[in-house]
């Protein structure tokens, strides 16, 4: 199996951008509810923390919604498994031992996953869920991309900041063969497959336990 990045550019006015980042604050505040749990009850597999933290999500950020607080809840186990599991991490399970987790914090510009159900794209069109109703793009898709859409197989949809009024979408696909597809910005790494050994994204923070 093989993994690759489609990274696609929005262009978006002042008033998008402004949208984009509440939900992007609001979907932090969601994942840093989430992260007292990870550390409580040393739990990041995704349906167990569902059980756990849901309902609170739920009730703390109603605004945020159903779909996105399940999509926060991924955000949450994946990034504990890449600093608790992660071979060359710091902080992995093992070295920790008996020790009390660090608690996992979430910067406001954390990226934002998406699903089938809060994102999809028609005819080279986004739509998108925000805190306010849905956001609009056409996106600028290559050729390459759009081969890349209809041979490969969508595994997850993120949401990016690049500056204060400037995100783009990360599209990981995942094909059986070694040389789909090639060029541009299409990698094959992982949304955080490049970080490791203790150089973790700069929007997550991992606080030692007193």
């Amino acid at each position: 199996m093989k993994n690759v990045n489609v990274r696609i550019p929005l262009s978006v006015n002042a008033d998008q951008a402004a949208r984009l980042q509440a939900l992007q604050r609001t979907f932090a505040q969601a994942c840093n509810l989430l992260a007292p749990l990870v550390r409580e009850h040393r739990c990041w597999n995704r349906v167990a923390l569902h059980h756990l933290g849901y309902r609170l999500v739920r009730q703390q950020l109603p605004a945020l919604g159903s779909q996105m607080a399940c999509n926060a809840i991924y955000s949450v186990c994946r990034a504990a498994r890449l600093v608790f599991q992660h071979p060359r991490s710091p902080f992995h399970i093992q070295r920790l031992g008996d020790k009390p987790l660090p608690l996992l914090r979430f910067a406001d510009d954390c990226p934002v996953y998406f699903d089938r159900h809060t994102l999809s794209v028609r005819q080279g069109r986004v739509s998108m869920y925000t805190l306010d109703g849905r956001l609009r793009f056409d996106l600028a898709l290559r050729p390459q991309d759009e081969e890349a859409f209809h041979i490969m197989r969508l595994i997850e949809i993120v949401l990016v900041a690049r500056a204060a009024h400037d995100f783009e979408l990360i599209f990981t696909l995942q094909s059986d063969s070694q040389s789909t597809v090639e060029g541009g910005d299409v990698t094959t790494l992982g949304a955080s497959a490049a970080h490791g050994a203790g150089n973790l994204p700069a929007y997550l923070m991992v606080e030692p336990t007193a």
